[in-house]
């Protein structure tokens, strides 16, 4: 048996970074937005890695119910396209009303895409 011990991150010495308060809480906050512990943010960029962080959630919630919506407007769409008897009553004006709104969703769903993978950029 070896008596080597494995070294590990808490083992070895720490590195103090002294900063401001307001430095201290930018780095915090771009911690918390990429979604890990400040020392791994620091540790990583330190090491040069770009930190990719994780989606908020309201954009993904925003998807969720986008995505929704354009489901449903499809069920009824595909409802008129196969003669359902619910859709009987439905005329041109109700059928062009519907595709306008599926163009609406579709344009509010890249809007929101947009700004998850752009959220710098106004739209």
């Amino acid at each position: 048996m070896s008596n080597e011990r494995k070294i590990t991150r808490k083992s070895s010495p720490a590195i103090k970074v002294y900063c401001l308060p307001e430095e201290r809480e930018i780095i915090e906050e771009n911690a918390k937005r990429a979604g890990i512990s400040v020392a791994r943010y620091l540790r990583d960029v330190g090491q040069g890695y770009q930190v990719k962080g994780v989606m908020d959630h309201h954009y993904v919630r925003e998807l969720i119910r986008i995505n929704g919506d354009l489901g449903r407007l499809g069920g009824l769409l595909k409802l008129w396209l196969t003669d359902d008897v619910r859709t009987l009553h439905f005329g041109n004006d109700t059928i062009l009303a519907l595709l306008d709104r599926i163009k609406k969703t579709q344009d509010e769903m890249s809007q929101t895409m947009k700004s998850v993978v752009l959220p710098k950029a106004k739209s």
